[in-house]
């Protein structure tokens, strides 16, 4: 039997793995120590909400006025911790994926990671290589090549010979249902992640659905076209 949905096309930090509280957010607070020593950071519940909305770029440049200089130093901070700590995939979320796959599924990343880091969080979670993402779009300095913007998602498209219809987006944050709307396709809000109320509420208002927890995506994406 079909699959309903071919293609999953996964977010990674905080909806594959949880790794802002572990990794990005100590880094930031490490970056702020180094470059705006004195000044006060943020929580972490305000680096989620940075992250969603005006997103994190964005927050450093225009909020923070970090310099052409001070942003190749956050970088430098930032690489050292993302490549030297891994976070751990949500429980079942692996398990997840490779019943996915074996029934035929297609699975793609694209985040705002860099990809030899998610590839290398896959190869340590699943020695298999059952669970393995078929692509992955990460991080790239050019921005239309990048999530909000569509290309990753019109990329997997032509790559797989897959129609709108036939791909779910699944995502935590504001960015991901930009990328879906500007794209055409579907999406499901990761909320298991974190629940910040203004966060949780643009979700369930832009997304087609809102899901709590990983057994509720396995769910979904494990029926198949003549299931009720």
């Amino acid at each position: 039997m079909t699959l309903q949905t071919r293609c999953l096309i996964l977010d990674h930090d905080d909806t594959a793995v949880d790794s802002t509280a572990s990794i990005h957010y100590p880094a930031h607070l490490e970056i702020m120590r180094q470059i705006r020593p004195g000044s006060e950071p943020i929580s972490l519940d305000g680096w989620f909400k940075k992250n969603f909305h005006p997103g994190i770029m964005e927050y450093l440049v225009d909020e923070l006025k970090f310099t052409g200089d001070e942003l190749e130093a956050e970088l430098a901070i930032w690489r050292d911790f993302t490549r030297s700590r891994t976070p751990r995939f949500y429980p079942g979320f692996i398990e997840m994926l490779q019943a996915f796959k074996s029934r035929g599924g297609i699975v793609t990343v694209v985040s705002h990671s860099e990809v030899e880091n998610i590839e290398a969080h896959y190869r340590q979670a699943d020695s298999t290589g059952t669970a393995f993402p078929d692509a992955v779009f990460g991080w790239t300095s050019d921005a239309g090549k990048r999530k909000p913007d569509p290309y990753p998602v019109h990329q997997i498209l032509k790559r797989f010979a897959l129609q709108e219809e036939e791909v779910l987006i699944v995502d935590d944050l504001k960015p991901g249902v930009a990328m879906a709307q500007a794209a055409g396709v579907s999406i499901a809000a990761a909320g298991w992640g974190h629940d910040i109320p203004e966060i949780r509420a643009y979700m369930e208002a832009h997304c087609g659905v809102y899901l709590t927890a990983v057994d509720e995506l396995k769910a979904m994406v494990l029926r198949s076209k003549s299931s009720p």
